[in-house]
């Protein structure tokens, strides 16, 4: 039998746009956010590393993982790139540094039970202080002004929320959830009076804002998500001094910015998005008092290897617990 072609005239045919021809196009209902675009600022490496975890010690330098290769690394303010620790079963995957200058490790393991360490400055006498035993997978944290810290749980896939943020008392004797039922918990951020905190949720592409109490916990009516996001999806966050919260998307190469009610106000893009370029943005920090902050990503596609940018935020950072 001979088949005839349509002959479809060419206003039925679909065609992309500028605004949807790469693998991440903006959001119609993003694009009219106030917009930069961020500037390379460090090649870490040729190589396609997961970059993770980004954090400034009270020396001014950077320090951030590579999760797959087990490596805490840190950036000199003079530029120069050395390893603090390595652990490849713990595959590092977020950095908080406490005031007394421990830095403390968040590792996802092999995905179904991972640890949180602790580290000297150095990278010695690293010890436990969550066990794989207690069966979470740690991927990010950040510490309250009391010196205990949140943690995510990026366990559970979109149809199975089995993750969630969970709270270590200053001791680090005591772990409480805050959370439960989260699809892969990413991202947790406080805000600058420790009042807010911000969480992603990966698999479910939801931004979570708690209310908590004096003690630390959810008040009353106080959990909401504010926000849906539309494709891949919410990673890691920061907050500034404003108290608005800035959230990494995976696989769009871009940070978008919240205010401190989590509407959308703002977005910063990495060059070469539109040409499917680094893609995988994962976690920024801002400089210690400062607008600057800092975007880790990787280049799956094009081979370009892992790199940090660096942008200004709407306000300086929030003054982190190492920095109190």
């Amino acid at each position: 039998m001979l088949m005839s072609t349509l002959g479809a005239s060419a206003e039925t045919a679909l065609s992309y746009t500028s605004a949807t021809r790469g693998l991440a196009p903006i959001p119609a209902s993003e694009r009219e956010l106030p917009t930069v675009t961020a500037e390379p600022y460090f090649k870490v490496s040729d190589e396609v590393l997961a970059l993770e975890g980004p954090a400034y010690d009270r020396q001014g330098n950077l320090l951030f993982v590579d999760c797959y290769g087990g490596r805490v690394l840190r950036l000199s303010p003079e530029g120069k790139l050395s390893t603090v620790y390595t652990d490849t079963k713990l595959r590092p995957a977020g950095i908080a540094i406490h005031k007394d200058g421990q830095i403390f490790v968040a590792g996802v393991g092999d995905f179904a039970a991972g640890s949180i360490v602790a580290i000297d400055p150095d990278g010695g006498n690293p010890r436990t202080i969550v066990p794989a035993s207690a069966g979470y997978v740690p991927d990010d944290l950040v510490f309250d002004n009391k010196g205990g810290f949140y943690f995510t749980d990026f366990k559970g896939l979109s149809t199975l929320p089995t993750g969630g943020v969970y709270h270590v008392s200053p001791d680090f004797e005591a772990t409480t959830v805050l959370l439960p039922n989260m699809a892969s918990a990413n991202g947790v951020a406080l805000s600058p009076d420790g009042k807010v905190l911000w969480a992603s949720e990966f698999c479910a592409g939801r931004l979570h804002r708690v209310d908590l109490d004096a003690e630390g916990r959810v008040a009353h009516f106080g959990s909401t998500i504010p926000y849906h996001f539309v494709g891949r999806a919410p990673d890691s966050m920061r907050t500034d001094a404003d108290g608005n919260a800035y959230v990494a998307t995976y696989h769009q190469g871009r940070i978008l910015a919240f205010n401190p009610y989590g509407i959308p106000i703002g977005q910063i893009l990495l060059p070469g998005r539109e040409d499917n370029q680094f893609l995988k943005s994962t976690s920024l920090a801002f400089l210690p008092g400062s607008r600057e902050l800092v975007i880790v990503a990787r280049d799956e596609l094009g081979g370009r290897g892992s790199m940090i940018f660096r942008a200004q935020g709407l306000a300086r950072g929030t003054t982190m617990f190492s920095h109190q």
